[in-house]
Formats: structure tokens, C-alpha cells, sequence
């Protein structure tokens, strides 16, 4: 673990970067929605189901670890482990909190067949895609956090969280696109505002930057990480699994989520 003053300018701006191409996934979305006419729908069971086994991963047997293993040595062994958990469920918390706050009828968990946003009613459509484009940029801000700290902590454990991220966010970058996309006439518009609300990844990471940086500690940083695992385990329960479920190929989202896990197993063993 490492102090403030013992971060480098090179690794600030790379876990930048890499938040930066997290958040540009959902632009990807919307290009594969201009180009498609029907949702390849086994593609995504699986991919979804892969980001959260990825997710779950390494938030049980790397990141909380870790986290626990830090605390160790400032604190007590028992104290240690109280103070890991507690962060892991406050992680929790505030995710759930800004979920909560996004209205249900604008969920945009619920919102990932290019095919069914197509065949909305035009009068409804921007709307649509402005108040799911707004729910998205929200979910986005925490998981911009996640990402930023996790490539802060360790490149290994960060580029198959990145991954992660990316996928999910393209179904997202679909259910902006499409609404405005079919409103307006206009894919250069639908491209512009799906990009837009990834752009909330790295504004999350400014933040952290900003806020967190300055008071940078190894005590800090265990309480983050076990943080951040509480939110991606979350993203993984309540967004990815359902939304590989929500496509009707249950055995698919499995597989992919099993896969995920033996991905990031495999690639901790030889990193």
C-alpha cells in the first residue's frame, strides 16, 4: 500500500484512462444499435453474466482479502476484520441509495432490446432517452469510483474489472441511443448523449481525484477497496445477473457467469 506522496503522476493518469474507456463503452452500444436490427441476445446472456462473475469474483477473493490483509497490519486482527466488513456493506449502501433514488419507470435495467425501444411510441421517445441517459450517468458516477481506486490499487486486479465495466455498459449505451435515435432521426445526437452519460465514469474518478487523493492513506485505501467490492458485488446481483436473465437464456447467463469467474481466477494465479 502506498501514501499520497507515493503516487506518481503516470499512475493517477492511468487509472484515468482506463475509468475513461470503461465510461466510452456505452458509445459502443449505441453504434451496435445503429448497425443491428435485432439484439443478439445470447451474445449479451453470456457477456453479462461473465462481467459479474468477473465482479464477484474478485471482490470475495482478491479485493476484500487484500483489504483485510492491509488492515492487519494497523489494526488489530479482530478490529481489522470489523472495520473490512463494514466497509464492504457501507459500499453497498450508498450504491443501493443511488439506485433507489432512480425512478423505476426509467430504470434502465430494464431497457436493453434494440427491438422493443425501436417500437415505443414516437412522442415518448426523447423523454425516454433523456430520463434513461440522466438514470445511467447516475449509476455510472460510483462505478467511475470503483474503477479509478481499483487501478490505483493494482493493474492486475483492474483490467479484468474495466472489462467488466465496459460490457455492461454497452446494453446501456443501447437503451439511451435507441429512444433518441428514433425521435429524432438523428444518430450523431444518440451517439453524442449515450456517450455522454459514460462520460460520468471519469467524472466520478475527477472526484476521487479530487477528494480522496489529498488524504490518500494505507488505511484509506483498505477501506475503499473493501467499499468498492460492496458495490460490485451489488452491480453484479441487482443489474448484471437479472439483465442476462431478462433475455430468456438462464443456462447461458450461468455458464458465462462461471466462466467469469474461472477468467479471473486463472489470470490472479498467473499475473
Amino acid at each position: 500500500m502506498f501514501h499520497f506522496e507515493d503516487l506518481t503522476t503516470s499512475q493517477i493518469l492511468t487509472a484515468l484512462g482506463m475509468t475513461m474507456i470503461a465510461g466510452l463503452a456505452t458509445g459502443l452500444g449505441s453504434l451496435m444499435a445503429f448497425f443491428t436490427k435485432k439484439t443478439d441476445t445470447r451474445f449479451l446472456t453470456f457477456s453479462l453474466g461473465l462481467s459479474a462473475g468477473v465482479m464477484v469474483y474478485v471482490s470475495f477473493m482478491e479485493m476484500m482479502p487484500q483489504s483485510l490483509a492491509d488492515l492487519g497490519t494497523i489494526f488489530p486482527a479482530r478490529k481489522a476484520e470489523l472495520l473490512m466488513i463494514l466497509s464492504f456493506f457501507i459500499g453497498i449502501g450508498v450504491i443501493a441509495l443511488i439506485d433507489n433514488l432512480v425512478p423505476s419507470a426509467e430504470n434502465p435495467h430494464e431497457m436493453h432490446h434494440v427491438e422493443e425501444l425501436s417500437g415505443k411510441p414516437g412522442k415518448n421517445l426523447k423523454r425516454t432517452g433523456y430520463m434513461v441517459g440522466l438514470a445511467i450517468a447516475i449509476h455510472n458516477f460510483p462505478e467511475g469510483i470503483a474503477s479509478f481506486v481499483s487501478a490505483l490499487d493494482s493493474l492486475d486486479v483492474a483490467v479484468p474489472i474495466i472489462v467488466a465495466i465496459a460490457i455492461h455498459n454497452i446494453p446501456e449505451g443501447i437503451a439511451t441511443s435507441v429512444p433518441i435515435y428514433y425521435a429524432t432521426g438523428s444518430r450523431k445526437k444518440a451517439l453524442i448523449l449515450s456517450t455522454l452519460t459514460g462520460l460520468s465514469e471519469p467524472l466520478g474518478a475527477i472526484v476521487a481525484i479530487l477528494v480522496l487523493l489529498p488524504f490518500w492513506t494505507p488505511q484509506l485505501s483498505s477501506y475503499l477497496l473493501s467499499g468498492v467490492a460492496g458495490i460490485m458485488v451489488y452491480i453484479s446481483i441487482d443489474e448484471l445477473l437479472p439483465s442476462a436473465e431478462s433475455y430468456g437464456h438462464h443456462h447461458l447467463s450461468i455458464i458465462g457467469f462461471i466462466a467469469g469467474m474461472a477468467v479471473m481466477a486463472t489470470s490472479l494465479l498467473w499475473l
